[in-house]
C-alpha cells in the first residue's frame, strides 16, 4: 500500500513541475541548452564537425538523443602527421610529413625535407644560412602530378604570411612558439593537398610536443579521382547559368512553382554592369611623323625628337655645267601628323653658281633673288664661288598631311654643286587617349531598375541598396610599357555596379492590406483596435485590452576584458626580416576575451591586463587603424622622382 502511495504521489508531481514552468523558463533552458553546444567555433567543432566527419555519435541538443551520420566516403584516424625539432641555431632542422594517402589508416607516404627551415610561410618556408638570414632559400608546398607532396623552389613573392624562427631573430622562438609553428605548417602542407585534391577534409587537428597529427576524411565526392565536378564552376563560373537553366527544364519541381501564380507573378533580377575609363597610350617616333620617302640623299638624327633631312649634290665641283647648264635634285617626305610637327625650316642651303628652291612646285626661295623663271638665270652663270644660305625659312605651312616634293634647281657655270639642309623638330611625346564605357546607362534609366550595391576602385559606396559613406580617393595609376609610360590621376577608374529591377510577368492579385493599416492607424500600447470584413460587405470593430509581456532587463552589452602580450616582430619580407629595421622589434598583440562568471577575465599565459570587464568600445580605434592601411596602399606608387 505504502509503495502505490509513492508511485501515485510521484505522478502527480511531475506535471505540476512541468506546469510550473513558464514559456520563458522552457525557452531560456532550450537557449542555454543550445549555447552549450554552439555556442564557439570550438564548441561546433568539437560536438558536430570533429565527430560527423569521423564517424561518431552526434547528440541533440538536449542530449536525449544521439545518432551516428555518414558523411565521408574514407575516413583515416591520422590523415597527415608533421614532426618539427629545432636544432642549436634555432632552426627547424628536422621536418619531417607523413601522409595516409587512400585513407586506410596506415601512412605510405614520407617526406624528409632536406634543408633546415629558417622562416614560416603560410604556404612554404625559408632556408638560409644556419642562424642568419644570409643565402636564403625559398620553397613553396606543392603535389606532384601523382599527387604527392613535395617542395617547389621559386622567389620569396611566391610565397605568404613569412616570418622567421631561427636565432637571427630571437632565442628559442620554435620551441617557445611550437602550438602556433606547428599549425603554420601544418596548414601550408594541408592547403596544397586540398588544392589537389577537393574531395579531402579536415576533421581535427591535435598537438603532442613537437608532432601535430591531423584527422581527415573524403568528403565531398566518393569518386575514385580527385577531380570533382562541382570545382570546374571555379574556373568557369557562367557556366553555373547554363548548367542551371538546363537543370531547371528537366525538374518537375520548377516548372510546378514556375507555372505557379507566384511564379508568374512580379519578381526581381539582379543586373551587373560596369562603367570603365579606358586610357590607352599612343607611343610614337619620328618616323610616325615624318619620314623622307625617295630622292635627297640623308637623314639624320639628333635625339629623339629632331631630324635632318639633306638634297643635292654637295661634293664641290661635282657638277660640270660648262657655260651654263640647269642641275634638279628633289626629294619626297611624307607628312603623317602634321599636329605633332612643331618645326620645319629650310636652315642652311649653299650653292655654285644660282639656286632655286621649290615645295610641290611652287617657287620658295631663290638666291639670286631675280631668279624666278623655270629657265636660265637672267645674268652670267658663272658667280666665281661658292655663296651660302641660312635663311631659316618656316616650311610649316606647306608641309600638310601627305607627301610633298621638296626640290632644288642649280645653274652651274663651269663647275659648282649644290646643298639643301632642311631641320624639323616633332613632338614624340606619350599622349593619353581616353574614352567612358558606361553598360549601366539601361538600367539607370529604368525606373522599375534601383541601386543596390556600388563599388568604386574597391571602394564601397552602395550596399544592400544603401550609401556607405564612403567615397574613394583619386587614384594614380601607372599606364602604358617600355618607353611609353606615364602617370594618370583620375577620380575613378573602375565603378562596378548591381541593380534590382522588378520585372513584371504577369497580374494577381493584390493582398487586401487594410486590415493591417487599421489596427496599426487605431490601436495604442494598451488598446488593440481590429475591424473584419462581415458576410454582408461590411466591417464589424472591436476593441479590447493589450499588453506586451514584461521582458526583463538585459546588460547593456557582453562583458569582455582587453589584455596585451609581448610579441617580437620576426615578419619576413623582400628586404629582410621586418624586425630587424626597427628601433625596437618586440611588439604588443592586443587580444580581448568574453568574462567568465562573476567578471573574471580568461587571460592567457603572459597575458597583461590593459582594461578589466565591461563594456569595451575600440571601434574609432579599429576605424582609424583601417583607415591608415587603406589610405597607405592607395597612395603607395613607386616613382623615381624626388617627391
Amino acid at each position: 500500500m505504502r509503495k502505490r502511495a509513492l508511485l501515485l504521489m510521484a505522478a502527480l508531481s511531475l506535471p505540476v513541475a512541468l506546469h510550473a514552468q513558464t514559456a520563458e523558463d522552457r525557452a531560456r533552458a532550450a537557449a542555454e541548452a543550445s549555447r552549450a553546444k554552439s555556442a564557439d567555433s570550438d564548441a561546433i567543432l568539437g560536438n558536430y564537425v570533429t565527430p560527423g566527419l569521423a564517424g561518431e555519435a552526434i547528440s541533440t541538443v538536449d542530449s536525449s538523443r544521439t545518432f551516428t551520420p555518414n558523411l565521408a566516403c574514407q575516413k583515416s584516424a591520422t590523415l597527415l602527421e608533421l614532426l618539427a625539432q629545432p636544432n642549436a641555431s634555432g632552426d627547424i632542422g628536422t621536418l619531417s610529413i607523413s601522409r595516409d594517402r587512400d585513407l586506410d589508416g596506415s601512412f605510405d607516404e614520407a617526406l624528409t625535407v632536406p634543408v633546415p627551415v629558417s622562416g614560416i610561410c603560410a604556404n612554404g618556408l625559408i632556408s638560409c644560412a644556419p642562424g642568419s638570414w644570409n643565402a636564403c632559400r625559398f620553397f613553396r608546398w606543392d603535389t606532384a602530378a601523382s599527387g604527392s607532396l613535395k617542395l617547389n623552389e621559386g622567389e620569396l613573392t611566391d610565397l605568404a604570411g613569412c616570418y622567421c624562427v631561427n636565432n637571427s631573430c630571437g632565442s628559442n622562438l620554435v620551441w617557445g612558439n611550437m602550438a602556433s609553428v606547428l599549425k603554420d605548417l601544418g596548414g601550408g602542407v594541408v592547403g596544397a593537398l586540398t588544392t589537389r585534391d577537393p574531395r579531402i577534409g579536415i576533421a581535427q587537428a591535435s598537438i603532442e610536443g613537437p608532432v601535430i597529427r591531423y584527422t581527415g576524411a573524403q568528403t565531398t565526392s566518393c569518386a575514385s579521382q580527385p577531380q570533382v565536378g562541382a570545382t570546374a564552376y571555379k574556373a568557369n563560373p557562367n557556366v553555373i547559368a547554363d548548367d542551371a537553366y538546363a537543370a531547371a527544364q528537366g525538374s518537375s519541381v520548377f516548372q510546378a512553382l514556375s507555372a505557379s501564380s507566384t511564379g508568374i507573378g512580379r519578381s526581381q533580377v539582379r543586373q551587373t554592369c560596369s562603367v570603365t575609363r579606358q586610357v590607352t597610350l599612343e607611343e610614337t617616333s619620328v618616323d610616325k611623323i615624318i619620314t623622307r620617302v625617295s630622292g635627297g640623299y640623308a637623314t639624320s638624327m639628333t635625339g629623339a625628337d629632331n631630324i635632318s633631312l639633306l638634297l643635292g649634290s654637295p661634293q664641290d665641283d661635282s657638277l660640270k655645267g660648262g657655260s651654263c647648264r640647269l642641275f634638279d635634285y628633289a626629294m619626297t617626305l611624307d607628312v603623317k601628323d602634321p599636329d605633332r610637327l612643331l618645326l620645319a625650316i629650310l636652315s642652311h642651303y649653299y650653292m655654285d653658281d644660282w639656286i632655286q628652291v621649290r615645295i610641290d612646285g611652287q617657287l620658295i626661295l631663290s638666291d639670286p633673288s631675280s631668279w624666278t623663271g623655270d629657265g636660265f638665270p637672267p645674268a652670267k652663270c658663272e658667280r666665281k664661288k661658292t655663296w651660302h644660305g641660312y635663311p631659316a625659312l618656316d616650311l610649316k605651312p606647306w608641309l600638310t598631311r601627305g607627301q610633298h616634293v621638296i626640290s632644288v634647281r642649280v645653274a652651274v657655270g663651269n663647275e659648282g654643286e649644290v646643298f639643301a639642309q632642311v631641320d624639323a623638330k616633332v613632338d614624340a611625346r606619350c599622349r593619353t587617349s581616353e574614352q567612358i564605357v558606361d553598360t549601366c546607362t539601361g538600367y539607370a534609366a529604368n525606373d522599375a531598375c534601383q541601386l543596390t550595391d556600388e563599388e568604386v576602385d574597391g571602394v564601397v559606396t552602395f550596399r544592400s541598396g544603401v550609401g556607405t559613406g564612403l567615397s574613394p580617393l583619386a587614384q594614380t595609376r601607372l599606364m602604358g610599357t617600355g618607353a611609353c609610360t606615364m602617370q594618370v590621376t583620375r577620380d575613378f577608374f573602375e565603378r562596378r555596379r548591381s541593380y534590382a529591377c522588378t520585372v513584371d510577368q504577369g497580374t494577381i492579385p493584390q493582398p487586401d492590406l487594410s486590415r493591417g493599416a487599421y489596427i496599426i492607424d487605431h490601436s495604442t500600447e494598451t488598446l488593440l483596435a481590429d475591424r473584419v470584413r462581415t458576410a454582408d460587405g461590411g466591417h464589424s470593430m472591436t476593441t479590447r485590452n493589450f499588453s506586451l509581456p514584461d521582458r526583463g532587463s538585459v546588460n547593456a552589452c557582453e562583458p569582455i576584458c582587453k589584455t596585451r602580450k609581448a610579441q617580437a616582430n620576426s615578419a619576413a619580407a623582400p628586404d629582410g626580416v621586418t624586425g630587424s629595421k626597427q628601433t625596437d622589434p618586440t611588439g604588443w598583440d592586443y587580444l580581448y576575451h568574453a568574462c567568465q562568471d562573476s567578471n573574471v577575465c580568461p587571460a592567457g599565459d603572459g597575458e597583461e591586463m590593459v582594461q578589466g570587464c565591461g563594456c569595451i568600445d575600440d571601434f574609432p580605434e579599429a576605424v582609424v587603424m583601417m583607415q591608415t592601411v587603406r589610405l597607405g596602399g592607395a597612395d603607395m606608387v613607386c616613382t623615381g622622382a624626388v617627391r
